[in-house]
């Protein structure tokens, strides 16, 4: 996504800044109420599976959590940055913390099981408000 905005940001930057935290907003509030329902939905007694990490639902977290990235990119095009070298910080810290995340995430959902995956909701859509919040405040 930093190289994606680096590229985009000689041309659309402005136009992008005015609506990029609604997008990102709009994506993890869907993305957490989702999560949060098919936690609350039960079918035949037990919890329905549900993999945040496959199709289309990771397509849409891996970009409304990306739109920041996106934006370093553009301030990168502006300011006349070389893109290359930290988006490789940008993704190795990204991939590390991802695969902290999923395992931490994996244990502690099998030990709390649905409260864990309510909370995982909650907390995407904590992410949006706050970024919406930084933006429009």
């Amino acid at each position: 996504m930093p190289v994606l905005g680096w590229l985009a940001g000689f041309s659309v930057a402005d136009m992008m800044a005015d609506y990029d935290h609604w997008v990102a907003f709009g994506l993890l509030t869907f993305i957490g109420s989702k999560v949060i329902f098919l936690a609350l939905r039960e079918k035949g007694g037990e919890v329905q599976a549900n993999d945040p990490t496959r199709g289309a639902s990771l397509v849409m977290l891996s970009v409304a959590t990306s739109i920041d990235a996106l934006a370093v990119g553009f301030s990168f095009a502006m300011l006349g940055v070389r893109v290359w070298g930290p988006s490789a910080v940008i993704g190795l810290v990204s991939g590390a913390v991802t695969v902290i995340g999923m395992e931490v995430g994996s244990r502690l959902g099998a030990r709390f099981g649905r409260r864990m995956e309510i909370l995982g909701g909650l907390l995407l859509i904590a992410i949006g408000i706050k970024i919406l919040l930084q933006h429009i405040g």
